[in-house]
């Protein structure tokens, strides 16, 4: 069990973040951030806060509770949603979104007035998609996530270039809408957190699934045209339709960030071992409760990211 502890760290020693995203509305843009905060038991700070519910979905604001995609509008069943940039702004309580063919839409979100201007705006965009009288909606404590245990989720870019080698095609990593994706470990080797706590850049993560890939990956980010069957290509290669992991913060600790930051990685017998956090974009001498994602400038990876 010890050596196999020992393995498991050795082999995390050259992880890297690269890039940490939030989607303030589920289905649409993402918000790229150079750190989070992550609170025990909960998501990124706003991510899923918001959702379109479809007029026909049961979701009560009072009495939040997890429903599955479906009763929303998302990438699966509305591929154009793509097409929609997003930008929250949580200090002001403002929402804008522009879509081709629809004049943009700025509204303070907070109020009854915004979300129904919201529900109205994205109601006509999806037109025959949209079922009966969709609402726009947020409950105070609830995140619209794909499962019913709230968390982040991971990707490993050499996961994402294992399939892409495989299929003969080149792939938008933001297909798969992560929330944290790194670099510097073998393709696939995720999979081995399962039942494992990581340890970076000062929050604990303890990871609890793989992620199964849905129709959402078929849609390319930036035309909303679904070209590619990811999940039947994921099944061809490799046996699953598998790419990439889920996480929850069991509680959360504070550690210094910058250039040279030190990280642990733990497995669940409690083993650690120090290893290197390069952190590019980071402020220097700054202490945070957060991941860190260092740059990527130029990467194929950056440059197919649309900014919200």
């Amino acid at each position: 069990m010890v050596a196999d502890a020992r393995r498991f760290q050795e082999g995390m020693a050259a992880m890297r973040i690269e890039r940490i995203y939030r989607f303030p509305v589920k289905g649409l843009s993402p918000e790229s951030l150079a750190e989070a905060v992550l609170e025990p038991g909960g998501t990124l700070p706003q991510d899923r806060r918001f959702a379109l519910a479809q007029g026909d979905a049961p979701f009560d604001p009072a009495a939040p509770r997890f429903l599955p995609k479906q009763n929303f509008g998302c990438l699966m069943a509305n591929a154009r949603l793509a097409r929609v940039r997003s930008a929250f702004d949580p200090v002001r309580g403002v929402l804008r979104l522009a879509a081709p063919g629809q004049d943009p839409l700025e509204t303070e979100i907070g109020t009854p007035a915004g979300k129904a201007a919201a529900a109205a705006w994205l109601a006509r965009f999806l037109g025959p998609e949209a079922r009966g009288e969709p609402r726009f909606v947020e409950a105070a404590g609830h995140a619209f996530t794909d499962q019913a245990r709230k968390g982040v989720s991971l990707v490993n870019l050499a996961s994402v270039a294992a399939l892409e080698h495989a299929i003969g095609t080149p792939l938008d990593p933001m297909r798969f809408r992560a929330n944290i994706y790194f670099d510097g470990l073998p393709a696939w080797s995720e999979f081995d957190w399962v039942g494992r706590d990581i340890l970076a850049g000062g929050a604990r993560l303890s990871v609890f699934k793989r992620t199964v890939r849905c129709p959402a990956t078929e849609v390319d980010p930036l035309t909303g045209e679904r070209d590619i069957p990811l999940p039947a290509r994921l099944r061809e290669q490799f046996g699953h339709a598998d790419l990439g992991v889920h996480a929850s913060t069991p509680f959360v600790t504070t550690s210094p960030v910058g250039p040279d930051t030190n990280a642990t990685v733990n497995d669940c017998n409690g083993t650690s071992a120090s290893r290197g956090a390069r952190s590019r974009a980071s402020p220097n001498n700054s202490s945070v409760t957060a991941f860190v994602a260092p740059a990527s400038v130029g990467s194929a990876f950056t440059s197919r990211t649309t900014s919200s």
